[in-house]
């Protein structure tokens, strides 16, 4: 069982910039994020995969967001930068053992295998 801690959260102003981190029990080889408003479906945020050499993102945080990892600290960064209201969620770091990913499967909650609690990040206009 892969246990994830995700940590890093918190509220901040539009423009500004949190980098939220998940660390792992064990390494896994597909780590992502992704965040849920209220009433509002799970959003794949970003993924990073086959040793950190492959990533996507969604269109709504491309040239914002980094995902990044540190597999000497099991952990997996999410930097976010120019923060807007929308970008408002809990965040959740997920871990699945998938080795093969496209465009749109990579975003898809129901692939991911283990999940964290969540960190919630708030941005104010």
């Amino acid at each position: 069982q892969v246990q994830l801690v995700e940590s890093g959260g918190g509220s901040v102003q539009t423009g500004g910039s949190l980098r939220l981190s998940c660390t792992t029990s064990q390494l896994t080889y597909t780590m992502a994020w992704f965040r849920q408003a209220p009433g509002k479906e799970r959003e794949g945020v970003a993924v990073i995969y086959n040793g950190a050499r492959k990533t996507y993102y969604a269109d709504s945080v491309k040239g914002r967001f980094i995902i990044s990892q540190d597999n000497a600290k099991m952990t997996t960064y999410l930097q976010m930068n120019s923060l807007k209201p929308e970008d408002s969620a809990m965040y959740l770091c997920a871990a699945s053992p998938g080795v093969a990913w496209n465009t749109i499967t990579w975003a898809v909650a129901t692939r991911y295998n283990y999940w964290g609690q969540g960190t919630q990040v708030t941005v104010s206009s």
